[in-house]
């Protein structure tokens, strides 16, 4: 049987690849917090003239406020009061599963003709 020999690829094909692949990574991170549907989404509970006992602190946590740099309860109040939002949508889940299903369909097609390229490749047409 004959050694195999993969294909190379040109350096201009690399480059494409490598930027190709940076767009999507960074896209992938990038695109749930512009459209908001970043699992980090707090909504603040507005208080008037918060105080640090208002707020539930002690004086041991009211002491790490003020070496983080928030001096008054004012300045801390919306991190504190900060409660994740829970709302449910059903267009975000049927988007998330149509791209799950797209990207797992589309995976599996190129699988399957990169898979017989490579045994064509390597035992010949039959």
């Amino acid at each position: 049987m004959a050694k195999y020999i993969p294909p190379v690829q040109s350096k201009i094909g690399q480059l494409i690849d490598v930027i190709v692949l940076l767009i999507l990574a960074v896209g992938a991170l990038y695109i749930p917090l512009w459209m908001g549907l970043a699992g980090s989404s707090k909504v603040p509970v507005p208080m008037e003239n918060p105080t640090w006992e208002a707020l539930g602190q002690n004086p041991t946590m009211v002491e790490q406020w003020n070496k983080l740099g928030f001096a008054d309860a004012a300045s801390a109040a919306d991190m504190i009061t900060a409660r994740f939002d829970y709302s449910f949508s059903w267009a975000s889940l049927i988007v998330m599963v149509v791209v799950i299903l797209g990207y797992f369909l589309l995976m599996m097609r190129f699988s399957e003709s990169e898979y017989r390229e490579v045994i064509a490749e390597k035992f010949g047409e039959k």
